[in-house]
């Protein structure tokens, strides 16, 4: 039909690639669910529903197509601690408040934040996600059978050399199913994902959590449920935003915001533990198995509840080692080595280098996303305001007759500034005129008219005048209604 837009999806290429992807992720995502079940104390069938109710809602609602969403661990770590102390029923009505809270704050414009973070905070942002993948795969590799460093070896072997003869199957799930075969046909004994907990064998069913619907429910589950909406969507909003740069194209942070609560509900009126988008999980998605559409993010969570239900005996025998091969690849394809080559560190401002070891020292330190990005956000505006600070500058001229002197200030000026500003200008000695010429300059906030009233102040208490001169409108405006009111009057 004319005018129709067929969807990419339906290419017989493209739809292959989604499809090999979304079960390329469906597997990689039952140890991890299981392991996130674990850390948030509840049984493991938890976790997997929870990633396939996120998934396949995500993939309808959400605004960043190709982008994963399952059951996670910063979500688990911080939920964990009120399902401990008050029980399941508590943990499902936080999630479902989570959700509520991440529609609001979606609508209310949060993810136009992501505009305040710096590019050293993203790199930080990354190479830490790269090094917390890895050190999450390290129990895996200690203290096991010797049979696991060859499985290990021959998986990357694989995943780094199949590509090289085809990409038509993913190179991720030939390893495994090479690796399950080669452990299943010849016994070798090793810790495989069965061991990690048990499968579900039955569907989930929808309900209301089981807590006194009360104001002091309210106030138990509210502190969680703010602090799990606020990582969810600091976690997503980095990943789409990720995402976006790997496959040059824009998505609707807005409508991910939204959809992130969304999901949250449905999860929580499924008895499941709340989740976010998995960077993990999204770059198996997005850069090795080139998925870019929906339907990937939907097959994932399709999938995963087949083989959680259906071949729950066959995905228990797949040995861990070739989960782990495939997370290590991430972690390698993740990392951006650019940003650590001794050429980039020589040429890049040590401002942006701090901020981008803080980002990483707080990421990993607190095994938290979020803290890292919030830290390393604070720390790049503070490196800012001071270099901007320090911008400002002012610029005398005395009249030949000594009666006038004009002062032309230029820069931004803003809270960073203002002290400086004042002892930029010589009160004892000026003539009784003094014009301070503001052409070149822009005033932001009320500290900087502080500052300006200080300056008339000190020059009337000296008998000298002073004129404010050639304001732009928004500093004429800001000045106009903040003057006097801020230091007492002059």
């Amino acid at each position: 039909m004319r005018g129709s837009r067929r969807p990419s999806w339906l290419s017989p290429k493209v739809f292959r690639t989604e499809v090999l992807a979304g079960l390329v992720v469906a597997l990689a995502l039952i140890p991890e669910a299981i392991s996130f079940s674990v850390i948030a104390g509840v049984d493991p069938a938890i976790g997997l529903f929870a990633s396939f109710t996120m998934a396949v809602t995500i993939a309808v609602v959400g605004g960043r197509p190709g982008m994963i969403s399952a059951a996670t661990g910063a979500v688990a770590l911080v939920i964990g601690p009120l399902n401990r102390e008050h029980g399941f029923g508590y943990l499902v009505a936080a999630v479902i408040l989570a959700g509520v809270f991440q529609i609001v704050l979606g609508a209310l414009g949060v993810a136009k934040l992501m505009r305040f973070v710096p590019r050293s905070v993203m790199v930080g942002f990354v190479n830490s996600l790269a090094i917390l993948i890895f050190v999450a795969q390290v129990p895996e590799m200690h203290d096991v059978p010797w049979a696991v460093c060859p499985l290990l070896a021959a998986g990357l072997a694989m995943l780094v050399f199949f590509p090289k003869v085809g990409t038509v199957i993913p190179a991720p799930l030939v390893s495994i199913v090479v690796l399950t075969v080669i452990t299943v046909a010849a016994g070798i004994a090793v810790p495989t994902v069965g061991d990690k907990g048990d499968l579900p064998s039955s569907l989930p069913v929808p309900g209301l959590p089981d807590v006194p619907f009360t104001l002091e429910t309210l106030r138990i589950v509210a502190p969680y449920a703010l602090a799990v909406a606020l990582v969810g969507l600091t976690e997503s909003l980095m990943t789409a935003k990720l995402v976006d740069d790997i496959t040059d194209t824009h998505s609707d942070k807005t409508r991910e915001s939204i959809g992130q609560g969304i999901a949250n509900i449905v999860t929580g009126f499924f008895g499941r533990m709340g989740g976010c988008a998995m960077i993990g999980r999204t770059m198996i998605n997005v850069r090795v198995s080139g998925a870019r559409t929906r339907l990937s993010t939907f097959l994932a969570g399709a999938f995963l509840l087949v083989l959680c239900v259906v071949f729950g005996p066959v995905v228990s025998e797949i040995p861990m080692a070739a989960l782990v091969a495939v997370m290590v690849m991430v972690c390698f394809a993740t990392f951006d080595w650019h940003s650590i080559a001794p050429r980039t560190l020589r040429r890049r401002p040590a401002g942006e280098i701090t901020v981008m070891v803080v980002t990483v020292a707080c990421v990993v330190t607190t095994s938290n996303l979020a803290v890292g990005v919030v830290v390393g956000s604070v720390t790049a505006m503070v490196i800012f305001a001071k270099r901007v600070a320090h911008l400002a500058d002012v610029t005398s001229v005395t009249d030949p007759d000594g009666t006038q002197v004009v002062h032309s200030v230029t820069g931004e000026l803003f809270f960073a500034a203002s002290n400086d500003l004042v002892g930029r200008f010589d009160y004892a000695t000026d003539p009784d005129k003094v014009v301070i010429d503001l052409s070149a300059a822009h005033i932001w906030d009320a500290s900087s008219v502080a500052a300006l009233d200080t300056i008339e102040t000190k020059y009337a208490q000296r008998g000298r005048t002073v004129e404010i001169i050639s304001l732009n409108e928004a500093s004429a405006r800001i000045h106009q209604t903040l003057s006097g009111e801020l230091t007492g009057g002059h």
